[in-house]
C-alpha cells in the first residue's frame, strides 16, 4: 500500500545507514510465533510494532510465492484501527532478528491489523514473474483465527487478503480539476479516483536521502516540481547502495527507471470506510528505481534518472509564473505537460475564466540518436474556460512522440499570453466580383470565363456583431478548364478541434505542426476538375486577430 505525496527538494549526498538483513526461511515460519518490525506514522524515524503470526498461505502471492498472515499491534496502528496505505515494505522481523518479511497486504474487508507479509526471501533475489497481483484466498481455518484473534468478523476475513491500495500521490493541481482535465484527454492510469492530494517540501525541510532506512519511508518517483507523480511505502532492508521497499509492485513493468527518494509522513489519516493513509511530503530525489516486481520495489543510491524538464510560462496582465517539472519515467510525459499547463494556468489567472490566449510550444528530442527540435504556435479562445481551451493540443503531441519507439524526448516548452478578450471572427459568406461589384455567391454557383480572373473575398463578422473584415483571393482560370466544374471551401481555423488527435508517427506529427492551419487563420481551397488534370490551388490567411469559426463553400462553373 502507498501514500500520496510531494515535490521534492535538492538531491543528497549523505547515504542511508545498511542493515543488510538475513531472510528468515518460510519453511521456519510457524503459527503462533512472536514477530517485530518497524514503520513510520509521523516523521522520518522508525517506530516499532509487535505482532504474531497466524499462518502461512502456500503461493499465496504467486507460484512458489508464500504469503505470512500476521496480527500486528503498536499505538499508533490501534489509532488508526489496523495497517495503512503507505505501511507497505515495512521489515517484519523473527525473534532472531532476521527478516521475515515486508507487510504488503490486507484484508479485503477493509481496515483490519491482519497483514499479509511478502517473504524476504523472495524480495532479496526479486523472484516473481510478470502476472497481475492477486487476491489471496483465506482458508477456512485461517478466518476463524483471524477472527477469534481480532474484531474482524469471520465472513469479512473469509473475503480475503488483497495488495494494499497504492494510489498514485499527486501534487501541484486540484484534484477535481485534475480528474476532469485528464477524462477530457481520454483518461489516464496516473490520476484515478483514489489519487488524492497532498502538499510540498523543499530545501531544508526536505527528508534527506539518510532516511530511506529500514522501516523508514521511500518513494518511487515519476515526476517532481510543479507537479507530483510518486508513489510512497516503506523500505524493507537496506544494504550496500540498495534497497528493496513495498512487498508488491508499484505499477509492475519489471525492469524500470524512476526516480529512488525520501518522504517525511505527517499523519496517519483514519478511514472508517476504507484503509487508512499515511499522507506525506516527498524528500530529497538520491538514487534510480531500477526494478518494479511481483515481490516488491528495488532501487540503488546514487544518481537519479535522466529527467525531461516540462516548462509553462504563463503571462495575464501584470502577473507572470513559470513552472518546471522534472519528468523522471518518460509514460508520465503527456499527463504532465497536460496538468502542469493548467496548474500554472489557473496560479496565474487565479480564476476558471474566459478569454483569448497565444501559446508558442517548443519540443526537443532525439530521434534514432539524432536531435530535433519542433515548433508551434497558436490561438485559443473560450468564453468560459480559455485555460481548458488551450490545454490539450500540446499535450496530445507530446502523448504521440513519447509513444515512438526510437524517440526521446528531451524538453517540453510552452510560453503562454492570456487576454481577457472573449471575441472572435465568424465566417458570414463569400462574394465574386462581377462587372465592378461584389455579388455573395454563397452557397450557389459562381461563373468565370476561362483563361479570366476568379476574385473572391470571404467576409468575417465579430461576435461583437460590429467588427468586419475581408480575405480577398485571386485566382486566373486556364483556358484548358473550359467546361469543367468545381467547389470553393472556406473554412476557420477553430472549427477544427481535434486535428492532433490523428498523427501517430514522428513523420506526421512533423508535418501536421509545418503546416496545420491555426485556429486564427482562414483558409480557401479552390478545386477544379478531378483526377490529374484537376487545377488545387489552396490559400491561407495571414494570422489574424482572433481566432476563426465557420464555414462556407460555393459552386464554380467554368465557361467559354
Amino acid at each position: 500500500m502507498l501514500a500520496g505525496l510531494v515535490a521534492v527538494g535538492p538531491s543528497a549526498t549523505a547515504a542511508p545507514t545498511p542493515d543488510c538483513a538475513a531472510p528468515f526461511p518460510v519453511a521456519d515460519v510457524v503459527s503462533g510465533a512472536p514477530v517485530t518490525g518497524l514503520t513510520v506514522s509521523k516523521g522520518t524515524t522508525p517506530q516499532p510494532f509487535t505482532g504474531e503470526v497466524l499462518g502461512v498461505l502456500s503461493d499465496g502471492i504467486a507460484p512458489d510465492l508464500d504469503m505470512i498472515v500476521a496480527k500486528l499491534e503498536s499505538p499508533a496502528i490501534d489509532a488508526a484501527g489496523g495497517i495503512w496505505q503507505g505501511m507497505s515494505g515495512s521489515p517484519v522481523y523473527a525473534q532472531d532478528g532476521r527478516l521475515i518479511g515486508a507487510v504488503a497486504y490486507g484484508l479485503a474487508a477493509g481496515s483490519s491489523p491482519v497483514a499479509g507479509i511478502t517473504p524476504f526471501e523472495d524480495m532479496q533475489g526479486y523472484l516473481g514473474a510478470a502476472k497481475a497481483a492477486p487476491e489471496v484466498a483465506v482458508s477456512s481455518r485461517l478466518a476463524t483465527r483471524i477472527a477469534a484473534e481480532t474484531d474482524v468478523t469471520r465472513s469479512e476475513a473469509a473475503q480475503g487478503l488483497r495488495q494494499l491500495p497504492m494510489p498514485m500521490g499527486v501534487g501541484g493541481i486540484d484534484l477535481a480539476r485534475a480528474r476532469t482535465a485528464v477524462k477530457a484527454a481520454g483518461g489516464s492510469e496516473l490520476v484515478t479516483p483514489d489519487s488524492y492530494r497532498i502538499g510540498r517540501s523543499s530545501g531544508t525541510a526536505a527528508a534527506g536521502i539518510d532516511t530511506v532506512v529500514a522501516g523508514g519511508n521511500v518513494a518511487a518517483v515519476l515526476s517532481h516540481g510543479d507537479i507530483t507523480f510518486a508513489g510512497i511505502g516503506t523500505a524493507t532492508s537496506v544494504c550496500g547502495n540498495r534497497v528493496v521497499a513495498f512487498g508488491h509492485p508499484l505499477n509492475f513493468t519489471g525492469t524500470t527507471r524512476l526516480g529512488l527518494a525520501a518522504a517525511d509522513a505527517v499523519y496517519v489519516q483514519e478511514d472508517p470506510l476504507g484503509v487508512p493513509f499515511k499522507v506525506a511530503n516527498l524528500g530529497d530525489v538520491g538514487g534510480t528505481v531500477t526494478d518494479d516486481r511481483l515481490a516488491g520495489i528495488a532501487g540503488t543510491f546514487g544518481a537519479s534518472p535522466t529527467a525531461t524538464p516540462v516548462r509553462s510560462t504563463v503571462a495575464h496582465g501584470s502577473k507572470t509564473r513559470t513552472g518546471t517539472t522534472q519528468v523522471l519515467d518518460p509514460t508520465a510525459l503527456a499527463d504532465v505537460t497536460l496538468l502542469a499547463g493548467m496548474a500554472n494556468h489557473d496560479r496565474v489567472v487565479d480564476g476558471v475564466a474566459g478569454g483569448t490566449e497565444t501559446q508558442a510550444w517548443t519540443i526537443t528530442g532525439t530521434r534514432s540518436g539524432s536531435p530535433f527540435r519542433l515548433r508551434y504556435a497558436d490561438k485559443y479562445q473560450s468564453a468560459e474556460d480559455v485555460g481548458s481551451a488551450g490545454a490539450f493540443d500540446l499535450p496530445t503531441v507530446v502523448g504521440t512522440l513519447s509513444s515512438v519507439s526510437n524517440v526521446k524526448l528531451t524538453g517540453v516548452t510552452n510560453e503562454v499570453r492570456v487576454s481577457n478578450f472573449r471575441e472572435r471572427f465568424r465566417v458570414t459568406s463569400i462574394q465574386q466580383l462581377t462587372g465592378g461589384r461584389w455579388i455573395d455567391v454563397t452557397g450557389k454557383t459562381a461563373k468565370v470565363r476561362a483563361g479570366h480572373t476568379l476574385a473572391l473575398r470571404t467576409r468575417l463578422l465579430g461576435t461583437d456583431g460590429a467588427t468586419r473584415t475581408v480575405f480577398r483571393q485571386d485566382f486566373t482560370i486556364p483556358k484548358s478548364l473550359k467546361g469543367k466544374s468545381g467547389v470553393v471551401t472556406v473554412v476557420g481555423g477553430n472549427s477544427f478541434q481535434e486535428e492532433f488527435y490523428g498523427p501517430t508517427s514522428f513523420d506526421s506529427v512533423q508535418k501536421l505542426l509545418a503546416g496545420n492551419l491555426r485556429n486564427d487563420e482562414l483558409e480557401l481551397s479552390l478545386v477544379i476538375g478531378s483526377g490529374r488534370t484537376a487545377y488545387e490551388r489552396t490559400r491561407t490567411s495571414d494570422v489574424m486577430t482572433r481566432v476563426v469559426n465557420g464555414q462556407r463553400e460555393l459552386q464554380v462553373r467554368v465557361t467559354s
